[in-house]
């Protein structure tokens, strides 16, 4: 007896096929990928040995399976540790299947070996063969031959799909595959004895094209096209069958095909189908099989257990008697595995819904073909319920109304696929309390949900943990563990779209001898990575499918769509959009809401949107092919002319004594903001932190240099209030480069002094000092004393920092002289605190005092909060050092109070620090260790590097 005879042939007692829906709650598939579903949640089994060793143990169910049978099954050529592996595989097998263990599912280990402990109808094999069996005792032709095809519809691809790579599982696998060609040819027969001669031509020739030396296939096919009335071809099928047994096998046709082949020649009266009264008596004495129309499941399914489990719970516990929710809309962007998920759902609730399953592609984004209307949809489906063509209305509304009306008391499932607007789905909807309609669609779907009560599921990108899920069941764990660092850029390049990683796996799996960074290399150039996510045919094409969405908005949002590819991200908002577009606001928020209903961008947050980086990459493809450089240009010089007139307007809030630079007036469609207060000014630089450091460095790339040191000049308040020195070297050196090519000077000095402020907080003291020093030189020979004047406060910063007080206080003094020529008492006062400082530093508390009182009277006078506060935290450290404690703490609290409503969260750190080393000084550790805690939790948010100066000192203290 061969393997899966005897296999096949273990079934454990009791438990016929109906009893299945009664469990339900686990079932092992073998027949197509292997996997485990419990509870409507498909079990992570890990590497493909591991989901064949499993598959082995549920074939042999109830029955124990030695350690060396599984080896030999497992294994070519067994390495020596093959039995180590298995009893590893099995400890992570039990750890996998513990859901289970409330269905009744165990994985036990017997001096035989080891069982597996589960109802063999929660088996599909086992399933399959009793359906076949109980199918074999049916007299009625029609009703074996629907028993038939419900049993092969559990087979849903390949047997034992996942790689086995021993010879005894390959060969368990031919088994299972000789069964179902044996069930397709007992289902056949049922069908050709029933009169149903033409349904099965095609299938047969297609079967017998696979299996040209089956005979049973061959004279099935000559006897429907005998039947069919034509009987030369029934002929040509036997010659060729002739010819292909005596090539493939060196034999002559056996006696029953050669009986068959003399009696077509004769054309013998027993050959003839059954009387047409005949089969109608059949047919009107049998039940219309239920229509199972669902696609294959996709193979390597993984992740969305969430989506998965919000489907289940729709159906409740029970057998879908109850209630159900009528639609649920899966929405998403091209490429998202929107079908992949409802098709998936639909075949582990398959059994949930007897009286059929309907499915029908609407076409709602297939370039190719308009999108199908709704009742052409019915009429399919009601010829899927075998309603006689001649029964169904002509009319539109009255063929809807008999697709309604024959579901009216069924549990049906009903998939209605790529689905373009509200109005394509409202009328397929049913008012049928038991069955469900799911809808796929790259639009939301708002009007479903609003006005017909349908539940929206939006499909998101794959989860990181998910696409790595994805690629370990395409590759497997051992070719990925030597490569983890090229799988996770792999998944990044693919922007975690389901299309784009099954597209790029298949180029590794056909490549299996080249390493993954060959490819990651490959997909990091932009301009190839659509190229490459394409397997040849358009529903396999990322550029391909993201085109459809495209090609179906109007021309008006298609452009605002090509040219948000020019923005360089992370995110924009609608009124930075509606400048890059060209578009007033209204129109602008119109086109993103229609963009983002489409699911060709992302409404990240309230007024925000972002592309993943293929979205990005095919709309920059776009406006390269279909815009003029003109037109890119003008599109730019608007989006840049937004942020540079909105930051510089922001930044004077944010320091109102700052002198401004001149800026050019905003370009004809340029829509800049008006931030009304510091709160205002704060939250938009706050929002937009990322993405003005990609701004600036995107206008220097572009032909906007003097953009770009604008825009490096309006961060610095911010990112320096926030402590983000990195970003803040980041624009300054952008900016350096970019003022450099074109030899502005004022452009030149601005950033090298702003890059002199970032080094000296990033402790690069010397070319802090080096880029002072230029920025000085620069701005003398511009004559701009001002300028020069805030710089001779830097060197005095610097030298401080560097430990020469002295040349700091002599700075300073050129500073205040500078400013007093030019009346600007707001740089006076900055110096007078700055001397107040160093004379601090010098140890000269009482000159401190003195300055330091000068340039806080000074400040107030102006309303010159940030310069107040810098004022305090001077005067605080100055009545500390004359052991004036308490006015010490007062002065400290008012910084920290200024520096709060300021959102200046570095110095409002530093300052902590300052109050701390007070309260220590008085005794009070307690208040001391809350201040230093304080400034910690600022600084670790800032990812400052002082944080770990205070964290010792936190230790020292405690």
């Amino acid at each position: 007896m061969s393997d899966t005879a005897l296999m096949m042939g273990r079934q454990a007692e009791g438990g016929t096929v109906d009893e299945r829906e009664g469990q339900g709650a686990v079932e092992f598939r073998v027949l197509g990928a292997i996997e485990v579903i419990v509870n409507g949640r498909t079990v992570h089994l890990g590497p493909p040995k591991r989901r064949l060793l499993l598959a082995l143990l549920a074939l042999e169910c109830q029955h124990a399976v030695s350690v060396d049978r599984l080896v030999d099954l497992m294994w070519d050529d067994p390495p020596q540790a093959a039995r180590r592996v298995v009893f590893a595989h099995i400890a992570r097998l039990r750890a996998a299947l513990a859901g289970a263990a409330a269905c009744g599912v165990e994985l036990l280990s017997t001096p035989s070996g080891y069982v597996l402990r589960v109802d063999s109808a929660q088996v599909d094999a086992h399933r399959f063969q009793r359906q076949v069996a109980a199918a074999t005792g049916v007299a009625d032709p029609l009703a074996r031959a629907r028993l038939l095809g419900e049993a092969l519809e559990l087979w849903q691809g390949s047997a034992l799909e996942d790689p086995a790579t021993g010879p005894g599982a390959r060969n368990l696998a031919r088994g299972l595959e000789n069964l179902r060609l044996s069930a397709m040819e007992q289902r056949i027969a049922a069908e050709l004895a029933a009169g149903r001669h033409p349904a099965v031509v095609a299938e047969l020739t297609q079967l017998v094209a696979q299996h040209p030396v089956r005979e049973q296939l061959v004279g099935q096919l000559m006897l429907a096209l005998y039947r069919c009335g034509d009987i030369s071809a029934a002929l040509q099928v036997y010659r060729r069958a002739r010819a292909d047994l005596a090539t493939q096998l060196g034999v002559d046709p056996g006696s029953e095909l050669t009986a068959l082949h003399s009696s077509l020649l004769r054309r013998d009266p027993s050959l003839a189908a059954p009387p047409p009264a005949a089969i109608a008596q059949q047919e009107s004495s049998a039940p219309d099989p239920a229509p199972r129309q669902l696609p294959a499941s996709i193979r390597h399914f993984t992740g969305r257990a969430d989506q998965l489990k919000l489907l289940h719970d729709l159906l409740g516990n029970g057998d879908a008697g109850g209630s159900v929710l009528a639609a649920v809309v899966i929405s998403g962007t091209a490429g998202v595995g929107k079908t992949a998920l409802a098709v998936h759902f639909s075949h582990q609730a398959a059994h949930r819904f007897p009286d059929g399953q309907l499915y029908v592609n609407l076409r709602g984004f297939d370039p190719a073909a308009r999108p199908l209307h709704p009742a052409a949809a019915a009429r399919l489906f009601l010829d899927a319920l075998g309603v006689p063509p001649a029964r169904i209305p002509a009319d539109s509304d009255a063929c809807l109304a008999m697709y309604r009306s024959r579901l009216a008391d069924t549990r049906t499932l009903i998939v209605l696929d790529n689905a373009r607007d509200a109005e394509q789905v409202r009328p397929l909807l049913l008012g049928a309390p038991r069955c469900l309609v799911l809808v796929t669609s790259r639009d939301r779907l708002s009007g479903l949900v609003a006005l017909d009560g349908a539940l929206p599921l939006a499909l998101d990108l794959l989860t990181l943990d998910e696409a790595r899920e994805l690629l370990a069941a395409r590759l497997g764990a051992e070719r990925l563990a030597p490569e983890r660092q090229a799988a996770e850029e792999l998944i990044e390049l693919c922007a975690r779209l389901p299309l784009a990683l099954n597209l790029a796996l298949a180029r590794a799996v056909a490549s299996a001898g080249t390493p993954l960074s060959t490819l990651t290399e490959q997909l990091r150039d932009t301009r190839r990575r659509l190229d490459l996510l394409s397997a040849g045919e358009a529903a396999a094409d990322v550029r391909a499918v993201l085109s459809w969405s495209y090609y179906a908005v109007d021309a008006s949002t298609a452009r605002a769509f090509r040219f948000l590819g020019l923005h360089p991200g992370p995110d924009i908002t609608a009124a930075a959009a509606a400048s890059l577009a060209g578009l007033p606001h209204e129109q602008t928020r119109a086109a993103l809401e229609q963009l983002s209903r489409a699911h060709l961008l992302i409404e990240s947050a309230p007024g925000r949107y972002v592309f993943h980086d293929l979205l990005r990459a095919y709309a920059r493809e776009r406006v390269l092919s279909d815009d003029t450089d003109d037109d890119r240009q003008a599109a730019r010089h608007r989006m840049f002319d937004y942020y540079l007139h909105t930051a510089h307007a922001a930044s004077i809030l944010l320091n109102p004594h700052r002198q401004p630079i001149t800026l050019s007036k905003p370009c004809i469609g340029a829509l800049p903001d008006h931030p009304a207060d510091h709160d205002e000014a704060l939250n938009w630089f706050t929002d937009e932190q990322s993405v003005l450091v990609a701004i600036t460095q995107c206008a220097a790339e572009t032909g906007f240099p003097d953009h770009s040191w604008q825009l490096a000049w309006t961060c610095t308040t911010f990112f320096e209030r926030r402590g983000r020195w990195q970003d803040l070297a980041t624009v300054q050196n952008v900016a350096l480069d970019a003022a450099r090519r074109v030899g502005n000077q004022d452009g030149r000095a601005n950033a090298h002094y702003g890059l002199a402020r970032a080094y000296s907080r990033l402790g690069r003291l010397d070319e802090a000092h080096t880029n002072f020093l230029g920025a000085i030189e620069l701005f003398r020979d511009l004559g701009d004393r001002i300028r020069q004047a805030r710089t001779h406060l830097g060197l005095a910063w610097i030298r401080d920092l560097q430990g020469c007080a002295d040349d700091s206080l002599d700075h300073a003094r050129q500073a205040y002289e500078l400013a007093r020529t030019t009346e600007n008492q707001a740089i006076q006062a900055n110096a007078l605190n700055a001397m107040g400082w160093y004379h601090a530093q010098l140890g000269d508390g009482r000159q401190a005092l003195l300055h330091c009182r000068q340039a806080l009277t000074l400040q107030q006078q102006l309303g010159d909060r940030n310069g107040q506060a810098t004022t305090w935290d001077s005067l605080g450290y100055a009545c500390h050092l004359v052991g004036q404690y308490e006015e010490a703490l007062v002065c400290y609290r008012n910084a920290l109070d200024l520096y709060s409503g300021l959102g200046d969260r570095y110095n409002e750190a530093d300052t902590l620090t300052h109050l701390a080393e007070t309260h220590q000084a008085v005794g009070n550790t307690a208040a001391a260790q809350d201040a230093w805690h304080n400034a910690l939790s600022i600084l670790d948010v800032l990812q400052h590097p002082h944080a770990d100066r205070v964290r010792a000192r936190l230790v020292r203290t405690a």
